[in-house]
């Protein structure tokens, strides 16, 4: 039996889908990191600087006017940037506050601080551009501490700003394109028009540049071109893509290209790509590349085909991807976490993915209180009907599975009561304890028998005679007959006089015959038995009787028995 251990499901960054089945996807189990429940309330926050001084919200307000008079005033910083940068480095303001005296007038304390100790200016300078400490740290000029040393900075920096992008957000441009911010006056200005004249609006452009700041590094990017030209051939107009577009997220466009293409040489002509794009375009701008390729190759590791898995976005359901992805972690957890095998979680996902990513499922604890099942009891139901997990989602009312026994019991009786083997209902308590086994099974095991060639009314009195043929399987029982048929040379009727042989074994039917049949032809006298008798008998008796009848009799049994148990 497989199941999986602790595996990390969809490990970003990771191409690698190889495995033997017994370690069936060994590297998946951390999709995304779980985040902590939020605060639906605040408090009013009294500042501690680094040396444990606490300032109220009035000192700041002065601790920042301070700073504002001596960037503006003292340094000729513009003032809306002086402005920004005093009301928008809270790091920086309070490693400030630490080094003066906080009991005297603040604003004065700071004055009079900054007459004689200046600061390096680009560390308020990223902070109000949005970035940490820990971000903008190694990106301070090693040999320059006033901003009006690095024109190009500045100019660029103006650029961006005039042209409509947040202060707040050019930190994130200058973190991951910083070459930006080197170019000589009057480039990047070109490089904005660049891309409106491919017919991108202000708007868009303010977007794309703040998610994608790569795409101002050299020349127009060709592959964002080349998915635009996708996009528009498929009928998606500018104002969608924008709509959208989060300047939260960061995209990736030779990998949304790839993708793309992707779906095209998997067998989508024009008409189903187009429908996908136009449908759910969400799913391309939700930052979700990086899932919708791992999702491709989860799918593919448990056997799906890239037809199925297109087929399976085409029919994809009206919600966020990020959400559907979710589910589907949380489908494969709870499988696993309930011991299913892998083999059964692979058929589980081939079959129908689309139904897991729409299922949020309780926790299993929950499920096995509700359903007051075991996991054992929970895999196989699960096996049997996969819909059933669309009745265990979160904030369903979930019903009590029945109780097996009591189930079993009823089949039991109706299968007794409908072939007449019970026909006094007092007697019906008795029969069922006799009758070891599943209920269910019941009927199947009867038909086999008499499928072999035998009537129900011969069936009937041979279940009567030796109750515990059904408690055998039907492959068993299809075996043993087969044996006694083929092998032993009786006729299937033979049953109806003898049918306690089928609670035998074939290995010691086939062992006590080789052992009479070898005393037989050493030409040792022995009793006539029927094969009643010859099987019947004890192995003491039988041993007793026969094998110790002749003297090499006992190294001959040991190796037939040898022999026949080893098959």
């Amino acid at each position: 039996m497989t199941h999986f251990g602790k595996f990390i499901i969809f490990k970003w960054g990771s191409s690698n889908f190889v495995g033997s089945n017994k370690a069936l996807l060994s590297s998946m189990m951390s999709l995304f990191n779980i985040a902590e429940s939020p605060r639906f309330f605040r408090t009013k926050r009294v500042v501690q600087t680094e040396n444990g001084q606490r300032i109220n919200p009035v000192s700041r307000k002065a601790a920042q006017t301070a700073l504002l008079e001596y960037l503006y005033v003292t340094r000729n910083i513009h003032f809306t940037d002086a402005e920004n940068m005093s009301k928008n480095s809270p790091h920086f303001l309070e490693k400030l506050l630490a080094k003066v005296d906080i009991d005297a007038d603040i604003g004065q304390s700071i004055t009079r601080f900054l007459c004689f100790h200046p600061i390096n200016e680009f560390e308020p300078f990223f902070e109000s551009l949005g970035l940490k400490p820990h971000d903008y740290n190694p990106l301070l000029p090693r040999d320059l501490m006033f901003l009006c040393d690095d024109g190009l900075l500045l100019e660029n920096y103006r650029v961006l700003c005039n042209y409509g992008i947040a202060r707040s957000k050019t930190g994130k441009i200058y973190k991951e394109a910083t070459e930006v911010f080197r170019y000589d006056y009057g480039v990047l200005a070109l490089k904005l028009k660049a891309y409106e004249e491919l017919g991108l609006s202000q708007s868009f452009m303010i977007k794309l540049v703040v998610c994608s700041p790569y795409l101002l590094i050299g020349e127009v990017n060709a592959d964002f071109v080349k998915v635009l030209e996708i996009l528009r051939k498929q009928g998606v107009e500018i104002i969608r893509m924008e709509e959208h577009l989060s300047e939260k997220s960061s995209y990736d466009w030779s990998k949304l290209l790839s993708l793309l293409n992707s779906f095209r040489h998997a067998g989508y002509n024009e008409e189903q790509l187009g429908g996908l794009i136009s449908q759910h375009l969400e799913i391309f701008f939700e930052d979700s590349v990086d899932r919708i390729y791992l999702l491709i190759g989860f799918l593919l590791k448990f056997g799906s085909t890239m037809n199925q898995i297109c087929s399976m976005f085409l029919q994809f359901p009206q919600m966020k991807f990020e959400e559907f992805f979710s589910n589907l972690r949380h489908c494969f957890l709870f499988l696993n976490e309930i011991r299913m095998e892998a083999r059964e979680i692979q058929n589980i996902f081939c079959s129908d993915p689309l139904m897991l990513g729409s299922c949020r499922l309780k926790k299993p604890n929950t499920l096995r209180l509700a359903l007051h099942a075991a996991d054992k009891r929970m895999c196989k139901v699960i096996q049997e009907n996969p819909q059933i997990l669309k009745k265990w989602v979160m904030g369903s009312k979930v019903k009590r599975l029945p109780n097996l026994r009591l189930k079993s019991r009823k089949l039991k009786t109706k299968f007794l009561l409908d072939l007449g083997i019970v026909d006094d209902s007092n007697e019906i308590g008795k029969a069922v304890k006799v009758f070891r086994g599943s209920g269910e099974k019941f009927q199947e095991r009867f038909d086999c028998i008499v499928e072999a060639g035998l009537s129900r009314k011969d069936v009937c009195e041979m279940i009567k005679a030796s109750p515990q043929i059904l408690g055998q399987t039907k492959d068993v029982l299809e075996m043993k007959i087969d044996f006694l048929v083929n092998n032993v040379g009786y006729p299937v009727s033979y049953l109806v006089t003898f049918p306690s042989y089928l609670n035998f074994t074939t290995q010691r039917v086939e062992l006590r015959l080789a052992m009479y049949n070898w005393l037989k032809d050493q030409g040792k006298s022995v009793s006539m038995l029927s094969l009643r008798s010859l099987i019947s008998l004890s192995d003491k008796r039988f041993i007793d009787e026969n094998v110790n009848s002749h003297p090499r009799g006992p190294p001959i049994w040991q190796d037939l028995k040898k022999e026949i148990y080893a098959e």
